[in-house]
């Protein structure tokens, strides 16, 4: 039993790193408009930029690397590829945790994850420590499943390619393509080599989903803050409410972040028209304070589950509803991500820049600090229970009484 507990923990946290990758990328409002307004965020920004003057140094360098490697490697050169590695690593540079240069291939995995679904065989994967690639679990319903693949598989190669110590971006890729077209795996599982072949089909990505919990409680997981997940959760509110239902759960648990506006839409669910959602300082330490522009859709009693990977725009909807007295707020400190990114793109792929730093309504600081629930509970390992999960159970039937 706690050996069930400890691996199924193991499991979550591989999932929120994998999910992390992916998330931390979408967390910025300039996404949001660049992705629904600009054609996809095109732009021409060269001839607007002044040119600084290190920049003709920064060009001898590279045409003095470019002249050793002309006349000496002994290989093929890819310098569209060995520009887009350059412009990478001078971004590298920045040592910002957030602020990065994406290549087609990771901005395209970008807009992926905002739009909440791709065309694959539907696994989550990573990468162990000796290079192997890993099924951590095939989502339900999908291509993988229906082929039987399982947790812990190893994937030794694709369509025929050996992906030991294949960078994890690149093997995705690879087993992502075409609606309809196939990727051969070959699969080792528990010292037994396994081939299959399994056809890419679209893959929907679930945010959320509900349920009724016991004493007629309503309970909703919500795992990233993706595109339209604010509409998921009125739903899921106006269900509960038609059954009569007088307290709810939220399950943000894990939920690494996303899209900061559907942060702020879903906040203006529980929270009065007027009420402050976030503030946000810019490089000049410019103030701007965002408030509801709705009146509020529901009176019900909200109870938000956190964790120590509960961050970004998770930080901004646990701090609002917190500050506002609309929620409690359960479990242990949240990750603690308070800056927030704008995408530019640029190039083949886009560059993401650390615009704003947030706080919360009564002007906390997030960032390195998290926030910190009103009801602390922890997790114990050594049971099969849900302890954080039970403790808000209990206070939605202390509120019935």
């Amino acid at each position: 039993m706690e050996n069930s507990k400890r691996d199924r923990i193991y499991k979550v946290i591989m999932l929120v790193i994998i999910t992390a990758v992916l998330t931390f990328m979408v967390t910025s409002i300039g996404m949001y408009n660049y992705y629904t307004k600009t054609n996809k965020g095109t732009v021409q920004i060269l001839s607007k930029i002044d040119i600084s003057e290190d920049t003709t140094e920064l060009d001898k360098k590279i045409e003095i690397v470019k002249k050793y490697l002309k006349e000496n490697y002994i290989g093929d050169l890819d310098f569209e590829n060995m520009q887009e590695q350059a412009i990478k690593g001078y971004v590298d540079g920045v040592k910002d945790d957030y602020t990065e240069y994406m290549t087609k291939d990771e901005y395209e995995d970008l807009l992926v994850s905002v739009t909440g679904d791709y065309v694959g065989i539907g696994i989550y994967m990573y990468q162990d420590e000796k290079g192997n690639i890993v099924v951590l679990t095939p989502m339900e319903g999908s291509p993988a499943q229906e082929a039987g693949l399982q947790p812990n598989d190893i994937i030794v190669s694709i369509n025929g390619e050996e992906c030991r110590n294949m960078d994890s971006n690149i093997a995705s890729s690879k087993i992502k393509g075409i609606q309809g077209t196939t990727v051969e795996l070959e699969i080792l599982r528990e010292g037994q080599t396994i081939k299959t072949t399994i056809e890419r089909r679209k893959i929907e990505i679930a945010d959320s989903y509900s349920k009724v919990l016991e004493e007629n409680i309503g309970y909703i997981q919500l795992t990233t803050f993706d595109e339209g997940c604010s509409e998921n959760i009125k739903k899921y509110i106006k269900d509960f409410e038609s059954k009569g239902i007088k307290s709810t759960i939220i399950d943000l648990r894990n939920n690494t972040g996303g899209i900061v506006t559907e942060a702020i839409n879903f906040s203006e669910i529980f929270l009065n028209e007027g009420d402050t959602i976030m503030c946000s300082y810019d490089k000049k330490q410019k103030e701007t304070v965002i408030k509801s522009q709705r009146k509020k859709e529901t009176n019900m009693r909200i109870v938000l589950l956190v964790n120590g990977y509960s961050a970004s725009a998770t930080e901004i909807v646990s701090s609002a509803l917190q500050d506002n007295d609309a929620a409690t707020l359960v479990g242990t400190k949240t990750y603690g991500k308070g800056v927030m990114q704008e995408i530019f793109p640029l190039f083949s792929g886009a560059l993401k820049i650390t615009i704003e730093e947030f706080k919360t309504p009564k002007g906390n600081k997030i960032n390195r600090e998290g926030i910190t629930p009103d009801i602390i509970v922890e997790d114990n390992v050594e049971t099969e229970d849900d302890e954080q999960l039970q403790k808000a159970i209990e206070i939605c039937k202390q509120d019935e009484v």
